[in-house]
């Protein structure tokens, strides 16, 4: 991808799709090195935003994605307030404004299972790296988006925080319950500031983390994919996508929204053969 983000058709990927819809924009991303998070960085870059990847992975994997997508790697940890205030201040500086920020980072580790099974540690880590750092980067990017009057923020919460699961992660489940949570009451709170707050919610993406799951524990994973009407988990583009959609002014009027990108299982109580 070119740097100037002016991929020409004959070379552009989503069906050789390009709007500029973003044009202008700059956009910061959390989890921003792999899955999801590279795939949404490529999607906006093509779209015409300048891109910050943050994550907390070694400095030539951060500079790697970075370079791909014409943009700026800031390392950052996500459960530290001091890295989000500089990965904040860092784009304002480089770029002069933060007009979305998709906050995404987040962990499902395996000592997180049912209540039972899970000890007080492996519960406070998944909350502060999945719910802790949503508040630290809403708190913090907030205050550039009122002072531009603008923003987009989109927080990833899950399907989890709208369905309950016999094959519990029930940190994960509890943190993502919060940040849906949150993102309704910011996008309320900052609607006439300018602001737009959703939480993106996917269902099972074929990420390395579903892949490890297939190689692990293949009955578990299938027990997943039964559910889901469309039959196959999502691709890391089809969240990029809708990511781009709630970054751009075709959702100028969707605001404290739980945006389902599911295939269907939040709506199915029996699925097809």
């Amino acid at each position: 991808m070119s740097e100037n983000n002016t991929t020409g058709a004959a070379e552009a990927p989503y069906g050789g799709l390009v709007t500029n819809r973003l044009a202008g924009r700059v956009a910061t991303i959390t989890g921003g090195a792999s899955g999801i998070g590279l795939a949404t960085a490529r999607r906006l870059a093509h779209e015409g935003a300048s891109v910050v990847i943050a994550d907390i992975c070694d400095e030539e994997t951060g500079q790697r994605a970075a370079a791909e997508v014409g943009g700026l790697f800031v390392r950052t940890d996500v459960t530290s307030e001091d890295d989000v205030v500089n990965l904040f201040a860092s784009t304002k500086e480089k770029y002069g404004s933060v007009d979305i920020a998709f906050n995404n980072a987040g962990i499902s580790p395996a000592d997180d299972a049912s209540i039972l099974d899970t000890g007080i540690d492996a519960w406070r880590k998944v909350q502060e790296v999945n719910l802790t750092s949503v508040y630290y980067c809403c708190k913090h990017v907030i205050p550039y988006m009122k002072e531009q009057g603008r923003g987009s923020i989109i927080n990833t919460a899950s399907f989890v925080a709208v369905m309950g699961a016999a094959t519990s992660q029930i940190s994960y489940s509890a943190s993502k319950g919060g940040v849906l949570s949150m993102s309704r009451e910011l996008g309320v709170e900052f609607a006439r500031e300018g602001i737009r707050v959703n939480a993106l919610c996917p269902g099972p993406v074929n990420t390395p983390l579903l892949k490890e799951l297939f190689a692990k524990d293949p009955e578990r994973a299938a027990r997943r994919l039964v559910h889901v009407p469309l039959g196959r988990f999502a691709e890391p583009d089809e969240l990029a996508a809708a990511v781009a959609f709630l970054a751009s002014d075709d959702s100028s009027f969707i605001t404290a929204n739980q945006f389902l990108v599911d295939g269907g299982i939040a709506g199915a109580y029996v699925t097809p053969l």
